[in-house]
């Protein structure tokens, strides 16, 4: 048997390059989530183990420990624009 129809329009106003747009976002964060994640492991260690040796350096390693998190930020502006 032959299947026979119409097939639906799309009434929503998406075209096909939407899917692409969603697609490109997602990997453009999760890659960014990546690549913080294994330099956040990194950089972690490195900044307890400073700590340890010094103290008074707290503000260097949390400004080294929260800089790729800054890289997901930048990671995430593609889903909103």
């Amino acid at each position: 048997m032959v299947a026979q129809g119409v097939a639906a329009e799309p009434t929503d106003g998406a075209t096909d390059g939407d899917g692409y747009t969603a697609i490109g976002a997602g990997i453009a964060l999760g890659l960014a989530g990546l690549g913080a994640g294994v330099s956040q492991a990194a950089i972690g260690s490195a900044a307890v183990g400073m700590l340890a040796e010094d103290g008074s350096k707290f503000g260097v390693a949390l400004i080294f420990t929260a800089w790729p998190e800054s890289i997901v930020i930048l990671g995430a502006l593609p889903l909103f624009l």
